[in-house]
């Protein structure tokens, strides 16, 4: 079976890139299907394709597809004859081949690989994308190595964020030393990521605690989200230092009332939109989209209801009253001690993918998961305006009742 057609002609070259990209994406869906008997069937028809095509984007998409396909999975036995059609394409004069065929190398197990891919984060010459991604699929291989280079990447500001959240892919006994004793002297953005990092395991989170109960971290850098998981990992400990995480349906009414008469029609007025939009940056943007910007976890606010106050105040003061199935939580503990909430953005027989607040796409394997449980609550944190000031309530509200952007005010 020949996948590539040998048309040379542009609308036949567009024709043969449209296959290619097509059958690249049904094989980043290999374990679910059903076309093949196996997977081995399916990877042995790829590399005779492979095989059959000079063509570097048709090698490169194909590639790409295995990689996807294989994303999440670890000790991967490599297909029969891998090892020769590796070293051909080791060989193309392009570089996406070489890339994709060196992390396909590293799934397979390819100890040179691996260790050309510690080499890639640890050098500064190449693209940050490069680096990061050879990061990724070492720790999501739970590479020790890798976690162990961890502490030196956090000396290095382009690959700082990716090593704070690097300590919560592998357990790593220096990730709370690390992250405490440089949290002062780190940026707010990655003060959320070190807090989010040390609330992914138990383990963590116990000196997370210690830190908030000596001063060495605030209760206000403590996001909403953080402390519910915080609440739910540790419990009482954890309540007798922060305090209780309120449950706001119970006072529901009450609490789009107060808000309801901070909003009245004077002061929305004189609100200030620009304002609005740098704290919707600093509270929504990561899970929401909107104006074409933002994050995916939520529902784009874009063509929402946002017009209608009572509409906004309910969906602020109360996100969990009518959840879609699709954006409830999904809360999973592995087999080594990570705790991972989110909502499902893909699933199949070996793995989950979940959109977190965090990170757009946190890849686990099946075989990894201890403990999975889907909550009636949103991801969205309860209490979020509580913790504003009224001004701050105000401008954020005439913000998401604007119906066009506004230019951003720091």
């Amino acid at each position: 079976m020949n996948l590539v057609s040998t048309d040379r002609d542009s609308n036949g070259l567009m024709m043969k890139r449209v296959i290619v990209l097509a059958f690249a994406s049904v094989m980043a869906l290999v374990p679910r299907c059903s076309l093949f008997a196996d997977e081995g069937q399916v990877f042995s028809l790829l590399i005779r394709t492979l095989r059959t095509t000079q063509d570097a984007s048709v090698q490169a998409s194909l590639l790409q597809g295995m990689l996807r396909g294989l994303e999440g999975r670890r000790d991967v036995v490599a297909p029969d004859s891998w090892g020769s059609l590796q070293e051909a394409l080791l060989k193309s004069e392009n570089a996406l081949v070489r890339e994709r065929t060196i992390a396909l190398a590293q799934v397979f197990g390819d100890q040179a690989a691996v260790e050309r891919a510690l080499s890639t984060v640890m050098d500064p010459s190449q693209t940050l994308s490069q680096r990061r991604d050879a990061l990724g699929r070492l720790l999501n291989q739970q590479n020790r190595e890798a976690s162990n280079l961890l502490v030196k990447l956090m000396d290095d500001p382009e690959m700082r964020i990716d090593a704070i959240r690097g300590y919560a892919v592998v357990e790593n006994p220096d990730a709370v030393n690390v992250l405490l004793t440089r949290f002062s002297s780190l940026d707010a953005t990655q003060q959320r990521a070190a807090v989010e990092t040390l609330a992914s395991r138990t383990v963590y989170a116990e000196s997370l605690l210690d830190a908030i109960q000596r001063g060495r971290v605030s209760r206000e850098q403590i996001p909403s989200h953080v402390a519910r998981s915080l609440s739910e990992m540790l419990g009482a400990p954890f309540t007798a230092v922060y305090g209780e995480v309120r449950v706001v349906a119970e006072d529901r009414t009450k609490l789009i009332a107060k808000y309801k008469a901070l909003c009245n029609p004077d002061a929305i007025a004189a609100a200030d939109a620009a304002r609005g939009r740098a704290i919707y940056q600093r509270t929504c943007a990561a899970c929401h989209t909107l104006y074409g910007e933002g994050g995916q976890v939520g529902p784009d606010l874009t063509g929402s209801n946002r017009a209608n106050l009572d509409y906004i105040l309910l969906n602020s003061v109360d996100p969990s009253y009518d959840v879609p199935d699709a954006y409830k939580t999904v809360s999973v503990l592995t087999v080594d001690g990570r705790s991972v909430n989110g909502v499902l953005a893909e699933e199949d027989a070996t793995r989950i993918i979940l959109k977190t607040a965090e990170q757009p796409r946190v890849v686990i394997a099946k075989r990894d998961i201890e403990q999975r449980r889907v909550s009636p609550n949103s991801m969205m944190p309860e209490g979020q305006l509580d913790q504003m000031k009224p001004q701050e309530v105000l401008d954020l509200i005439k913000y998401l009742r604007t119906t066009r952007q506004v230019e951003l005010v720091q």
